[in-house]
């Protein structure tokens, strides 16, 4: 047994139990009244005795109970508490979940809240020293917030105060769940570097205490001991409509008409109708209503939601935010709405830099590009380089069989030898190489088919590390992406006039996609399509500058440019809507969606399914230990009755 507040009990105890006693030795003043015999008034007498000052103290059982009386609440007080295990000290790994299924309401607290709540509780059991104690036993705890990333909050303490300041801590995210990542941090905190005679851990091994919905997508892939895990099952709540897709595209033929898609799921065991609204820079536009049917039960796959989807259509001619939004309230608010950002109607300037080719120019005329310009390597080499860092007059340089020693920051597509700005080294030579694979899915090749390209000769290329092949040949890549020094370029390392790809239907299609992915055509449509946790990357600025984050619920945050002159802000754990300011840069949004079926599904997890074993949820905590404070106050209160009858008994009688 130990006591959490023991000096205080201690300090109550000083100033309350001499009171009491002096009581019994002041000398009470009675009216004296004139009796015929002593002989029936013996208590009275003995009271008086009792009571009068400066006498030896005699029995009373009055003081006796008022003495229990005054034990038990400053025993109270002193909050003892008496520990429910036996054995040596524990060691526990709170894995509180906090992703976008925990945000679900139950009963005006969010299931994060919940888990909160019981975690504190289970660590409010916890075997501890604090105080006086009789025992040496002191249980240990780590904190682990996770969603499809784990975070440490606290390392392995007995504290505490310091334990439950870090489940305090936990804030809530819009993030997907996973466990692999927390299991993998788990296990390393916990593996002890002491080892015994028997080359086994000197550590107890820790007990992992889950806390979450068990919404959790790779828990099948979670290995783990028998009765190493306990799954504190969290939440009731079922109903959610979800938007799980959205998409605003401009037509290709008219760019000022704007087609805005998403997709709604119905999770719920009943068929719902639900207003559909969308808006455009905070303006509703229109609002549809939408029948979502009620989920089903498939074989082999379980629950699956019922779908709908809805359709809008506007005319817009500038840069937008596009918001979907279902009006139907349901326990999840964070899918019930999505973003995207619409950029403005844009053709890309390009710069040609040839010696003269008959492949390149009449196919970059037939994409719809606002300027091209065309220079011989000698007129590229003679520009302000400075001038061109500064101001960029071109989206996308190309470079036919030029390898200058120098570039200025941009984007290139380069046909024939890498040059050393790129940081890719030309290695030798490949003859007759064939394509054997390409990525068919990456903006830059949609739509293209190389089975049929054939090359003369090619430049083989030592590649960096963060290089992406998008095309192979035999022995060297045949189209690769690089970023070096804040530049990105689009290698293929051979001339197209030595190759039967400019008389292939795909020649034009690639070139289309090039210059439209390098010129941040497609990455502007894509920033409505971020997800939470992905990261917001600006390159192409200024060294020695930073960036002003402005996030969905106002916080602001503070991105210095690296090195290579880029950006990297990855704190998007919340959907919504994110404003930066770069350094000479116009002020840009990104939209940062959920949009994730498996996270809307918020019925939580009965039994949680690992690999090889199945967890049983509790709904309640098994605590460690019990404050007795609460039966020390029942047993002061039950002495205070007999007290009380003790006192009128000897009123009566007298």
């Amino acid at each position: 047994m130990m006591f959490l507040n023991p000096f205080i009990g201690l300090i109550a105890a000083g100033a309350t139990v001499p009171l009491l006693v002096l009581l019994y030795f002041l000398k009470l003043k009675r009216r004296q009244v004139p009796i015929s015999s002593t002989l029936l008034w013996k208590r009275a007498v003995q009271d008086l005795q009792v009571n009068a000052p400066f006498q030896r103290i005699r029995y009373s059982i009055l003081l006796v109970l008022q003495l229990l009386i005054l034990a038990c609440v400053l025993a109270a007080l002193a909050r003892p508490i008496v520990s429910l295990q036996s054995g040596p000290p524990k060691r526990y790994v709170l894995l509180i979940d906090h992703s976008a299924s925990m945000n679900a309401m139950e009963k005006g607290k969010s299931r994060l809240d919940l888990a909160k709540e019981r975690a504190r509780e289970l660590v409010e059991g916890f075997r501890s020293r604090v105080g006086l104690t009789l025992q040496d036993e002191s249980d240990q705890a780590m904190v682990v917030a996770f969603d499809e990333h784990a975070k440490v909050l606290c390392n392995f303490t007995s504290d505490r105060r310091q334990l439950l300041a870090a489940i305090d801590a936990v804030a809530p995210t819009d993030g997907v769940t996973s466990l692999s990542e927390a299991i993998m941090v788990a296990k390393a905190f916990t593996q002890s570097p002491g080892r015994d005679a028997n080359n086994r851990s000197s550590e107890t091994p820790a007990q992992l205490e889950l806390f979450s919905d068990g919404r959790i997508a790779d828990a099948g892939s979670v290995l783990l001991g028998d009765n190493e895990l306990k799954y504190h099952r969290i939440g009731e709540a079922t109903d959610n409509v979800a938007i799980t897709a959205m998409q605003a595209r401009r037509v290709y033929e008219k760019p000022a008409d704007v087609e805005v898609f998403a997709s709604l799921a119905n999770y719920n065991d009943k068929s719902v109708t639900c207003d559909v609204q969308m808006s455009l820079d905070g303006n509703i536009r229109s609002v549809t209503s939408v029948e979502v049917p009620a989920r089903k039960v498939v074989e082999g796959k379980g629950p699956v939601p019922g779908s709908a989807s809805v359709r809008f259509n506007l005319t817009h001619s500038t840069e937008g935010l596009i918001e979907v939004r279902q009006l139907r309230a349901d326990a999840l608010a964070c899918d019930d709405v999505a973003w995207s950002i619409l950029p403005a109607p844009k053709s890309l300037s390009v710069l040609l830099v040839t010696n003269g080719s008959f492949a390149l120019e009449p196919a970059l005329k037939a994409c719809p590009l606002a300027k091209l310009e065309i220079m011989t390597p000698a007129e590229f080499d003679k520009l302000d380089q400075a001038e061109m860092d500064a101001n960029p007059k071109f989206d996308v340089i190309i470079l036919d069989r030029h390898a200058p020693a120098k570039l200025p920051r941009g984007r290139y597509i380069v046909f024939g030898p890498a040059p050393a700005p790129s940081g890719v080294t030309n290695v030798g030579e490949l003859k007759q190489p064939q394509i054997i694979d390409w990525r068919q899915r990456h903006p830059v090749l949609q739509y293209v088919n190389m089975a049929n390209v054939s090359v003369t000769k090619a430049t083989k290329l030592k590649l960096p590390p963060d290089a992406a092949v998008l095309a192979e040949f035999s022995g060297g890549p045949a189209l690769a992406m690089v970023r070096h020094e804040g530049s990105l370029f689009l290698l293929a390392p051979f001339d197209v006039m030595e190759s039967n790809w400019p008389f292939d239907p795909s020649w034009v299609m690639f070139l289309y996609n090039a210059t439209g992915f390098l010129g941040l055509e497609m990455a502007q449509d894509q920033q409505g399509a971020l997800k939470v946790h992905q990261a917001i990357s600006i390159e192409n600025l200024p060294l020695g500058g930073a960036a002003k984050v402005k996030g969905p619920s106002g916080q602001d945050a503070s991105v210095n440019v690296d090195p290579s002159g880029a950006i990297r802000f990855a704190a998007t754990d919340r959907a919504g809507v994110y404003e930066v300011q770069a350094p000479d840069r116009p002020k840009a949004r990104y939209a940062v969606n959920l949009l994730d079926a498996a996270e809307s599904a918020i019925e939580p997890v009965k039994d949680l399914r690992l690999a090889g074993q199945t967890v049983e949820g509790q709904d309640q905590v098994r605590r460690g230990q019990t404050e007795l404070w609460p039966f020390l106050v029942l047993a002061a209160l039950v002495l205070a009755c007999v007290e009380w009858l003790v006192y009128n008994l000897r009123i009566r009688v007298g």
